[in-house]
C-alpha cells in the first residue's frame, strides 16, 4: 500500500505542486532513481536496497497529462547532464555531445555529403584521359564538366520546397539513391554517346541538389541554435573528406579497373548507405526508438528558448511565398555568399587538377593528390570555425555579429591567398596556398550555410534552394568561363585574381545586408 502511495505521489508532483501525503511510515528510499517506460502508465522504480515494479493504469485525463511529460532521470541516461528546478538542461561536455544520437544523425549525414562530392569531382580526373582520348579542347572539357551543374540548376528550389514539406529523412534517401544510379550508370552512358554521358551527368546534378537543403532541415530538427555551427561542420566536413577522397582514390581506381573503375564503386557505395539511412535514423528526436531520455529533454528544452521552424504549423500550401523571400535583404545577402561560394569551389575542384597537370607537368596521380590536400584541411578547419562560432554566441557575442566575423574570414582569407597562389613558383608551394584559400574558405560554413536556418527556419529549405540555384549560374559560369579564359588568353593566373577580387566584393555585401535574427517573410508585401 505504501509503494502505491509513494509511486503515485512521485509521479503526480513531477508537474504539480502536491502536498506530500501525511503517514508516520511513510519514507521515500535513499537514493531512488526513476526510470519511465515509453509505454503509458507504467514506471520503474528502483532505490539503493530492492526493484519494485508497480504498474499503474491511469484513467483520468489528469493524470494522463501528467504522465505525458517525459520525466527523464534514470542512471542509464544521466550522462547528459541534469536538470535545474527550472526545467534547464545543462549543456552536455565534448565527450557526452559527440556520443548523442544527434551526432550520429549528423555523421550520417557526413557520409552522405561524402559521396556526394566523390561522386563529382571522379569527372575531375577522369576528364584529363577522356579529354586525351576524345580530343576535347579545354574549353570543351570544361562544358563537359559544367554537365553535372545543368542538372543542379534545375533541382534545390522544388528540393527544398519538398524538403520543407516532407522533411530531410525520406527526400535524401530519394537523392543519394537517383545520384548513385547515375554515377554507377555514367560508364554506360559514356560508351553508347556523347548526349548520353552529358544526360547522366545532368541527372547526378538534379539528385545531388537536395543534399544541402537536407542537411539544414535535419540539423534545424535535431540541434539546438547553440550546436548548429558545429553540426553543419560535421556534415561539411563529411563534404570536403568526399573530393579528398574522390581525388585520391580515383587514379588508383581507374589504374585497377579502367577509367569508368571509380564511377562503380562510389555508385554502389551509395546504395548501401541508403539501406543504413532508413533502418538506424529518425526524422525528428521525438520518433528516434536509440534516443536517451536526457538528450530528448535537452534537445526540446533548447528548442522551446529558438525559434525554430517546427514550432510553428507546418505549411499547407507547397508553394512557398518566394515574392517575400526576395524582398528582403538579408535573403539577397545568403544569395550573393552562396553564389560566391559556389563560384569558388567549383573553380577550384573542377579546375585544379588539371591546373597542376598543365602548368607544372605533373602526373594525373601527383596532380590528383595535390588537388586532394587543402580538401582534408577545410573538413578539419570546418568544424573548428563551428566550434568557434559556437562558443562566441555561448559567452554571449550576437549572432549577427558571430555570423559576419566567420563570413568575412570565409572570404577575404581566400581572396588574399589567390594572389599569393598566383605567385607561386612550384607546385609544392601552389599547394600551400590552395590549402590555405579552401581550409579559409570552410569558415563560411558558420556564415551563410548556418545563418539559412535563423532568418528563416520554416523555409529554410526552399531559401537553400533559391541561394543554390544562384550559386549554381555562377558555378557554371566559372567553371565554363575558365576553359575559355585559359583557351584564349593562355594563363590561368589572371582568372584566379578576378576571383579574389569577387571574393573581397562578396563579403563587403555580407557584412552590409546579413542579420542573424529571425526575419518575418509571412508579413504582406507592399505592392
Amino acid at each position: 500500500m505504501n509503494s502505491t502511495i509513494r509511486t503515485s505521489y512521485l509521479s503526480l508532483s513531477r508537474g504539480r505542486k502536491i502536498p506530500k501525503p501525511e503517514s508516520p511510515n511513510l519514507q521515500l528510499p535513499p537514493r531512488s532513481v526513476i526510470s519511465p517506460n515509453r509505454c503509458n502508465g507504467f514506471r520503474n522504480v528502483s532505490s539503493a536496497n530492492s526493484l519494485l515494479r508497480i504498474g499503474l493504469r491511469h484513467d483520468s485525463a489528469d493524470l494522463r497529462g501528467v504522465q505525458s511529460r517525459r520525466v527523464r532521470v534514470s542512471s542509464k541516461n544521466a550522462q547528459f547532464g541534469s536538470f535545474s528546478d527550472g526545467n534547464e538542461a545543462q549543456a552536455p561536455s565534448f565527450g557526452e555531445f559527440i556520443t548523442s544520437e544527434r551526432v550520429k544523425v549528423v555523421a550520417m549525414l557526413a557520409l552522405a555529403l561524402a559521396l556526394c562530392n566523390a561522386d563529382r569531382v571522379v569527372m575531375s580526373v577522369a576528364i584529363v584521359p577522356l579529354s586525351l582520348s576524345n580530343g576535347w579542347s579545354p574549353s570543351f572539357a570544361g562544358i563537359v564538366q559544367s554537365s553535372f551543374l545543368w542538372g543542379y540548376l534545375v533541382s534545390p528550389i522544388a528540393g527544398g520546397t519538398l524538403v520543407d514539406y516532407y522533411g530531410g529523412k525520406v527526400v535524401m534517401a530519394w537523392g543519394v539513391a537517383l545520384w548513385s544510379m547515375a554515377t554507377f550508370l555514367t560508364p554506360w552512358a559514356a560508351e553508347t554517346s556523347l548526349w548520353l554521358l552529358l544526360a547522366m551527368r545532368a541527372l547526378l546534378g538534379i539528385a545531388e541538389g537536395v543534399a544541402l537543403p537536407c542537411m539544414n532541415n535535419m540539423v534545424a530538427r535535431w540541434f539546438p541554435k547553440t550546436e548548429r555551427s558545429r553540426a553543419v561542420g560535421i556534415a561539411m566536413a563529411g563534404f570536403q573528406l568526399g573530393s579528398s577522397v574522390g581525388l585520391m582514390l580515383s587514379p588508383i581506381l581507374m589504374s585497377q579497373g579502367g577509367v569508368f573503375g571509380p564511377f562503380v564503386i562510389f555508385g554502389l557505395s551509395g546504395f548501401l548507405w541508403v539501406l543504413v539511412w532508413l533502418s538506424a535514423t529518425s526524422s525528428t528526436p521525438d520518433r528516434s526508438p536509440q534516443i536517451s531520455k536526457y538528450e530528448l529533454d535537452y534537445i526540446q528544452s533548447e528548442r522551446q528558448k529558438s525559434f525554430l521552424g517546427e514550432n510553428k504549423p507546418k505549411p499547407t500550401n507547397v508553394i512557398p511565398p518566394f515574392r517575400r523571400l526576395l524582398s528582403k535583404p538579408p535573403t539577397w545577402a545568403l544569395i550573393v555568399a552562396n553564389a560566391m561560394h559556389s563560384w569558388g569551389f567549383f573553380v577550384f575542384l573542377s579546375w585544379m587538377p588539371i591546373y597542376f597537370n598543365s602548368v607544372y607537368h605533373v602526373d594525373l596521380r601527383q596532380a590528383a593528390w595535390f588537388s586532394a590536400v587543402p580538401w582534408t584541411v577545410m573538413a578539419v578547419m570546418g568544424y573548428i570555425g563551428g566550434l568557434w562560432s559556437d562558443i562566441m554566441i555561448r559567452n554571449g557575442t550576437s549572432v549577427t555579429l558571430t555570423r559576419k566575423i566567420m563570413q568575412s574570414i570565409g572570404f577575404i582569407g581566400p581572396g588574399i591567398a589567390l594572389v599569393g597562389l598566383t605567385t607561386a613558383k612550384s607546385p609544392s608551394v601552389t599547394s600551400a596556398w590552395l590549402t590555405l584559400a579552401v581550409g579559409l574558405k570552410s569558415f563560411s560554413h558558420s556564415g551563410f550555410l548556418v545563418n539559412l536556418q535563423e532568418i528563416a527556419p520554416q523555409y529554410s529549405g526552399v531559401l537553400h534552394g533559391i541561394s543554390n540555384t544562384a550559386g549554381t549560374f555562377a558555378a557554371i559560369l566559372g567553371t565554363v568561363g575558365a576553359g575559355f579564359f585559359v583557351e584564349l588568353v593562355g594563363s590561368f593566373q589572371g582568372f584566379l585574381l578576378f576571383t579574389s577580387l569577387l571574393y573581397i566584393l562578396a563579403a563587403l555585401f555580407y557584412i552590409l545586408f546579413s542579420t542573424g535574427e529571425r526575419v518575418d517573410f509571412d508579413e504582406p508585401t507592399p505592392v
